[in-house]
This record gives structure tokens, sequence and C-alpha cells, in this order.
């Protein structure tokens, strides 16, 4: 099973992601070919090594074509046909889809009006098309079957955006972050953009903060642009596959962990014949001590990790299907969860008059 593990000590954005996973394998060819399908403004994806607190480091920029006028607005649900209409993969079309639906969602509840009324800001629309589907296209390059994510350090302070100051993390940051695991830090600036908040709300399938077990196949680097004043601000993007002699390890040491936190106290059996007849199996008490059987039966079932790929996004329910992955054949494929096209959908009951929304806080760099 192919692993992904996004160590995001100094936070995260969209560029620093796409970046770090091109570092660590993902063919940059295949993404700049892809990305060309898109029918956007030109732009161009800028690469280039630099050096954070003695890290190096990809940085990606994307360049917009200074000769093109960009579009003044557009809305989700403009971006949503927008993937589905192109000439993406399905795997890549899901993901991204996946990705945006997290920020339209958010944005349309911070704002209070319904997804498709929210409105990208025009250079950032352009920025967040190809950082996230950039990045859906990396992990489809990899071909990654599960995404794993440290806790997320947001930030403090403030941050200026087209509606004024805003407080750090942004509203939509903190929004798609309810219920995931927050790190603390010490840094008065956006530790992590909405963008990057998109991406792990929509992609990670759990969180720890170390490595997993793994074998490690490549490590990559993504820059952020400001320099933090006693860290690196880089992404760390760790690849690599299950193993089963690893899987078997990390399960025997969950298992003796166990078993020494039930046994660090005074038992009562001793006083008494064991009566372990009550588990539903016969043993043999010629020994004794009679308690290491009770790991040999029951719980070998609760460390086997499944190996299809569902994407967790959060979604409304009712509103749209949600995507998933299947590893079970070659090249992965795609689930349905609800029947019918990938669309966005208004609210039925008709009653709050539709406003456009400009949410021009995302997506950022930092």
């Amino acid at each position: 099973m192919k692993i992904v593990y996004l160590d995001c000590f100094s936070g995260l954005s969209g560029d620093m992601t796409l970046a770090a996973l091109v570092d660590a394998g993902a063919d940059r060819d295949y993404i700049e070919r892809e990305l060309a399908k898109i029918a956007v403004e030109p732009f161009k994806l800028e690469w280039k090594r630099v050096n954070k607190s003695g890290i190096s480091a990809l940085k990606l920029d994307v360049v917009i074509d200074p000769e093109t006028k960009p579009a003044h607005h557009r809305s989700y649900g403009a971006i949503v046909n927008l993937i589905v209409g192109s000439d993406l993969g399905e795997r890549a079309k899901a993901l991204s889809l996946a990705i945006f639906e997290q920020i339209g969602l958010a944005e349309a509840k911070i704002h209070g009006v319904p997804p498709e009324d929210v409105h990208f800001h025009e250079v950032g629309a352009i920025d967040s098309i190809a950082d996230i589907i950039g990045v859906a296209l990396a992990l489809d390059s990899l071909q990654a079957e599960r995404v794993f994510c440290a806790p997320v350090p947001l930030g403090s302070g403030v941050v200026r955006c087209d509606h004024g100051l805003y407080p750090v993390p942004a509203p939509a940051t903190l929004e798609m972050m309810k219920g995931l695991p927050i790190a603390r830090t010490k840094h008065m600036v956006e530790m992590t953009t909405p963008t990057g908040a998109a991406i792990v709300a929509a992609l990670a399938h759990d969180f720890m903060p170390a490595i997993p077990p793994m074998i490690v196949d490549a490590v990559g680097y993504g820059a952020g642009t400001r320099n933090l004043p006693d860290q690196p601000n880089v992404l760390r993007v760790v690849v690599g596959h299950s193993d089963t002699l690893a899987a078997d390890w990390s399960a025997a040491t969950q298992l003796l962990h166990t078993h020494e936190h039930a046994h660090d106290h005074p038992h009562p059996h001793h006083h008494h014949e064991h009566g372990h007849h009550d588990h539903g199996h016969e043993h043999d008490h010629d020994h004794e001590h009679g308690h290491e059987h009770e790991h040999k039966h029951d719980h070998k079932h609760e460390h086997r990790q499944d190996r299809a790929f569902k994407l967790p996004a959060r979604v409304l329910p009712g509103k749209r299907p949600v995507f998933g992955l299947v590893t079970g054949k070659e090249g992965g494929g795609l689930v349905h969860e609800e029947a019918g096209a990938y669309s966005v959908n208004s609210d039925d009951d008709g009653e709050a008059p539709k406003r456009e929304i400009v949410a021009g806080c995302a997506p950022r760099h930092h």
C-alpha cells in the first residue's frame, strides 16, 4: 500500500504541498501536461530550489500571463463544471472536486449563502485551480492509497484580505479544521492557508504526530514564501509503502503495550482457580500464569487496516455524491456513494435571496 505522510510542522499551503509532492517524486511533466487541459487563462508553474533555515526545498510559483486579462471572478459552481468538463483522469477529478468542495462549503457557511453563490477572487481562483488540481495530479502520479497528516499548526494574529483584516486562522480555515487535530504554534503568522486546510480536510485519512509505520521510499520538501525566525518554513512529505513485517511489528508493539498495561497491577486471580472458561475458549492451565492466551484470540482483527481508500471529505447530506478511491483493482477506480453526476445544487426552500460573495481570503501562500 502506497502511503503519503504530510509532516506539516510549519503548516501548509497549496503551493507548498504541490512542491513537496514533486520533490518527493511526483511526475512534474505529467502535472504540467495535465494542467494545460484546464480551460483557464494562460499560466505557468515556476520551480526553483531555495534554502529554508538550512533545508534545501522546492519552491513553486504560479505565474499568470501578464498579456491576458484574468476572469473577474469564478464561482464555486463554475470551478466544479470546469473540472468535470475537462479531460483530466477520473481519479484526479475526484480528488480535485473533494478539495474544492471543502473550500466552497466552508466559505458558504461563513458568509451564510449557498455554495454556488460563493465567488473566488480572480487571481486567487487561478492559483487555487493550479495548486489544488496540481496536488490531485501529484497524488495520482504517486499512486497514493493513504494520506496521513501530522496535527496542523494554524498560526495566530491577523491577515489582510478583500474584506479587511481577518483573524488567523482565517474563518474558512478554522471551519474546515473542525473535528481535526490542531497543533500549537508560537508564531503570530498564518501557518496554514485555506487551501492547505482544504487539502487536509478532504484527503487526510488519519492524523498522527509521528511518521506512520512504512518503508520510506522518498522524502520531499516544499518551501513556503516567508522565512520563520527559528525553524524552516517547509512542508515535509514522506512517501513510502507498507510492509507485512512493519505492520506485524506495529501490531505486536501495540499488543505488547496493551498487555503490559493490563498487567501492571496486582492480579486477584492467584487467590482462586482461573475462571477463563467464560471467554468461550478452552485452555490448558498447567502453567502458573494463565493470562498470555488472552491476546492470541480477540485482538488481531482490531489492528488490520482496510486497504480500500475512501476520500474522507465532509459533505452536506443529500447535496452531492461523495467520491472515493478503490484500490482493489489496478490503477484505482472511483465509487459514487450517491447516484448521479457531480453537481452543485442550491437549497430547495427558496426562502433566502441569493447573494454573491467574493471569497477573497482563499487561497494564499505563506
